[in-house]
């Protein structure tokens, strides 16, 4: 019987000890010799030298070991709210997980945010309560919030017992514990008619096995989550979650004979600046010196590469191999233009708890879209150096190939990079002198506005005119949409008046005419991107054969500008949704600092002695109340954070640069262009039916 292999992620607050635990499951399979040390700086996968001299993981990680018949990719991942892009990422090509929390701690803002996303994924997992050993550790009271916090569908796997001291154990229920028999009868029940009609029938009746394989079959489907106990620096409890893992979740399926499917999770340079793709294969098999296509959706026409090396994870690191199938995950070298969140070939059928039908991160319908806040924050990042300026450029643009959401943004004299947190800056920053030796300075962190029409405005520019340097007329209207329906663009010229000898079809002029508006509204009047707006063709007019696409794609933002100058738009800022959990005698003073702060707050909601609190913030000072929590509610408050959407800046807004909405920045546009373009005499000017 051939090997399965489970792709696991692991998954947790920061500092609850997901990066120890992957190593004693290293050791624990033989992979290592030697646990690790996060301190130390001298774990497996935490292999950045930030990550080593920082204590936390920045970038996930894959390393493999062996259960019995099983085959686990592990993949660490980071735990820091400003690293959450990373751990999205891995989601999507993910079997199971683990979901650590400590015993000490308990359930923390980021164990709530990591547990939504596996079940809106229907993502199996199994949660280990680490940290038994140390002080302060608790079992009823951890299992009594979970069960509040997280689900209440939650199947302890045993007891633990020593808490709090070196000697802390786990020992797992078996077929002898009528009461833990009972328990879980009951959790199964409720999810299987089968077993329920089974339980009233004969309450102590249902065999022991019966009731195991019910349990892997929930948990697998992710209807329910075991629990273990141990602690990843002993030792304790560790065996049991290891049998669980080949027990309860399902290994990675497809046929390796189909067509290839797979997805980019992750990039990385080589020693010789080459790009290093990380795949998980969802069906096919991929051979070395294989051309692949690959894109970032299903409809898009994307790129084409040759393999040259391929990777497979065995026993701890890469291994070179002639091929990778369905199920497994690899290195691929060769494709220079990939990228992350490609797909490979086709998108088909893969495992993640959804029954071999479609994979992890996808529904029936197709791929889910990221559901975790866009970056809300920015800086300006320039070179201590004016020499390294060029090189600053490049440097970025390798950074944003790992992280597309840091999202560099050059303008006239500066570039910019999309942040969660001052923590991601202070990353960037250090990353750039160890690995690219630039020293960089950056701005204060602002918050990345967007702009919306507030009402409707129309433009043209006609053949032959005055200040048009092209052969070819444009005519926009522009009408604000509903907040959060994004660009759309439609046409209403006849169809005659269309290139086609340029474009071939309509529906490839509609696509380009899409892009090109969607580029033209990355900036607004005031230099922030332009959404919810529908922008209507009106006129479109061209002289054959002089006419190009590139007449089209510059004369664009000219008219669209000047649409968008006659409609007018509002800044919004984003919103941070921050839903707080208080003590009740401390709701008065939370409540001043947020409006202090310039947010809102809903009505409180008592439960016992604990107020929970629906706030809005804005995202420039959502971190200002993260700070300052701690000190109001004596350490008791948990903060869970959430994209709250955009709303109109009150007062001055702010503005980035100058745009084309400027006559100044226009004119300039104009004379660049004058020298590149011919404008078209008035005695030729035509539309396409030949008049």
């Amino acid at each position: 019987m051939p090997r399965q292999t489970l792709n696991l992620g692991i998954l947790a607050h920061v500092d609850a000890g997901k990066t120890t635990l992957t190593e004693r499951l290293l050791y624990a399979a033989g992979v290592i010799d030697e646990i690790g040390s996060v301190d130390a700086g001298t774990t497996q996968t935490d292999s950045l030298a930030l990550e080593r001299q920082r204590g936390i993981t920045i970038k996930s990680a894959v390393a493999s070991f062996a259960v019995g018949g099983v085959t686990v990719n592990l993949i660490d991942t980071p735990g820091h709210p400003d690293f959450i892009a990373e751990v999205e990422r891995v989601l999507s090509v993910l079997d199971g997980a683990v979901l650590v929390i400590s015993a000490v701690e308990g359930v923390q803002p980021q164990t709530r945010v990591l547990m939504r996303a596996l079940g809106r994924l229907r993502i199996p997992a199994l949660l280990f309560v680490n940290k038994i050993d140390r002080a302060g550790a608790g079992e009823e009271r951890v299992l009594r919030a979970i069960s509040a916090r997280l689900s209440p569908a939650v199947v302890p796997m045993g007891s633990a017992s020593g808490l709090g001291t070196r000697a802390a154990g786990f020992t797992p229920w078996g077929e002898a514990d009528a009461g833990a028999r009972a328990r879980l009868a009951e959790i199964l029940a409720e999810r299987d008619e089968g077993i329920l009609a089974s339980y009233i029938d004969d309450e102590l009746g249902l065999p022991y096995a019966r009731l195991r394989q019910e349990l892997a079959a929930q948990a697998r489907r992710a209807l329910v989550y075991p629990v273990f106990f141990g602690s990843a620096v002993t030792g304790a409890g560790v065996p049991a979650l290891m049998a669980g893992l080949a027990e309860l979740l399902p290994a990675g399926t497809g046929d390796v004979g189909g067509p290839v499917s797979g997805r980019v999770f992750k990039i990385e340079r080589g020693s010789g600046g080459e790009k290093l793709a990380y795949v998980r294969m969802f069906s096919g098999t991929i051979r070395t010196r294989d051309r692949l296509r690959f894109s970032a959706s299903p409809e898009g026409s994307g790129h084409e590469g040759k393999v040259t090396a391929i990777s497979v994870f065995e026993r701890g690191a890469a291994t070179t191999r002639a091929s990778v199938s369905a199920g497994q995950i690899a290195r691929l070298r060769g494709l220079d233009k990939i990228k992350i969140g490609d797909q490979i070939g086709e998108l088909r059928g893969g495992s993640g708890g959804l029954g071999g039908v479609v994979p992890p991160g996808a529904s029936r319908a197709g791929v889910i879209q990221p559901q975790f806040a866009p970056p809300t924050l920015e800086s300006v990042v320039a070179a201590r150096r004016h020499a390294d300026r060029a090189a600053l450029r490049v440097a970025l643009g390798q950074l944003a190939e790992q992280d597309p959401l840091i999202n560099v943004r050059q303008s006239p004299g500066e570039l910019a990079v999309s942040l969660y947190g001052e923590v991601q800056k202070e990353v960037i920053q250090a990353t750039l002198a160890a690995d690219f030796g630039i020293e960089v300075t950056f701005r204060e962190t602002t918050a990345i506005c967007v702009e919306r029409p507030v009402g409707s405005g129309q433009a043209a520019e006609l053949l032959g005119a005055p200040g048009n340097p092209f052969p070819a007329a444009l005519g926009l209207r522009v009408d604000p949409a509903p907040p959060g329906s994004g660009v759309a663009f439609r046409l209403e010229v006849d169809i005659r008046s269309v290139p086609m000898y340029v474009y071939k079809t309509v529906g490839n002029f509609t696509a380009m005419m899409t892009r090109y508006v969607t580029l033209a509204l990355r900036e607004g009047l005031r230099g922030w991107q332009v959404t919810d707006c529908t922008v209507t063709m009106l006129d479109c007019a061209y002289i054959s054969p002089s006419t190009t696409a590139a007449h089209f794609r510059k004369l664009t933002p000219l008219v669209l500008m000047a649409a968008l100058d006659q409609a007018g738009t509002a800044v919004c800022e984003p919103m941070i949704r921050v839903s707080l959990e208080i003590p009740a005698e401390t709701v008065g003073s939370v409540l001043a600092a947020v409006a202090r702060l310039g947010g809102t707050a809903g009505t409180p909601v008592l439960r016992a002695d604990l107020a929970a609190v629906p706030t809005l913030l804005p995202a420039a000072r959502a971190q200002d109340l993260q700070r300052q929590l701690p000190g109001l509610t004596s350490g008791e408050g948990v903060a869970e954070t959430g994209f709250g959407g955009y709303r109109p800046v009150t007062g001055r807004p702010p503005a980035r640069r100058r745009t084309l909405a400027d006559p100044r920045n226009r004119e300039e546009y104009m004379l660049q262009l004058a020298g590149r373009a011919t404008a078209a005499p008035a005695k030729q000017a035509q539309s396409s039916d030949g008049r």
